[in-house]
């Protein structure tokens, strides 16, 4: 078991020669930071597991529709030129 000591710094840096720091177990402060984080993790977890808490369902199962099926099919439809505007294929004029 290793003895803990406040003259020990919080974080330490990493043995695998990285520049990276992590907790130091012999420091209280440390130790509480490493129980902290993997109860903090495992209550998640369960919450998760069990879509409580911010990960629950919606309390309205039945989404509403974003547009219905008629906005759907007119997206595709092209409209038709007004009569009135002259718009449409040219008719043959008569020549003679």
């Amino acid at each position: 078991m290793p003895y803990l000591d406040d003259d020990e710094p919080v974080f330490k840096r990493s043995p695998l020669g990285t520049n990276r720091y992590e907790y130091n177990p012999r420091n209280p402060i440390g130790l509480a930071l490493i129980v902290i984080t993997v109860v903090f993790a495992g209550v998640m977890l369960l919450l998760m597991h069990n879509h409580a808490g911010p990960f629950a369902y919606p309390s309205d199962p039945t989404p509403t529709p974003t547009s219905t099926e008629a906005d759907d099919i007119s997206r595709y439809l092209v409209p038709a030129p007004d009569p009135g505007t002259g718009s449409g294929t040219p008719s043959p004029s008569p020549s003679g």
